[in-house]
């Protein structure tokens, strides 16, 4: 039995870029969806991929990260960073739940509807190869990579 494939989506990006998993198919893509720009986890986490970039295009491996941000908050957050990868943006919605991602969560003793840090590999064929949720920021960009050489 074969993995499920991965929801399709076509969304805005960075650099003017339309992102379109399904055009994606015969490589390697690994999709980590974040809560916001300009925080420290999600910094830290999209600088990680960042640092890793070119050994994710060795292993035949594209990187895009998500979040409901707008593209101007993307733009402006690639450039701080200098990532090497387009950032999505995803304010409807649209890919967070087709991925099941978005979540109630505590902040400051409220409950807030937000993205829980996950991120997902998708195989050549575009099925779901693996899946984290509730990502750990601290060796996850490293592990990702190591699944995605696997494959």
């Amino acid at each position: 039995m074969s993995a499920p494939l991965a929801p399709d989506f076509s969304l805005p990006a960075t650099a003017g870029q339309t992102v379109t998993l399904s055009a994606l198919r015969g490589r390697k893509v690994v999709i980590y969806f974040y809560p916001k720009d300009n925080t420290p986890g999600c910094t830290n986490e999209t600088r990680d991929f960042g640092a890793l970039h070119a050994e994710f295009a060795a292993a035949d491996c594209a990187v895009f990260g998500i979040s409901r941000d707008s593209l101007k908050s993307h733009e402006n957050f690639k450039a701080k960073l200098e990532l090497p990868f387009e950032l999505v943006s995803d304010p409807e919605e649209q890919a967070c739940e087709a991925f099941g991602v978005m979540k109630l969560k505590n902040m400051y003793g409220k409950q807030v509807r937000g993205i829980e840090r996950s991120t997902f590999l998708i195989d050549a064929a575009g099925a779901i190869a693996r899946e984290w949720r509730g990502v750990k920021v601290p060796g996850h960009a490293e592990e990702v990579l190591a699944a995605a050489r696997a494959l």
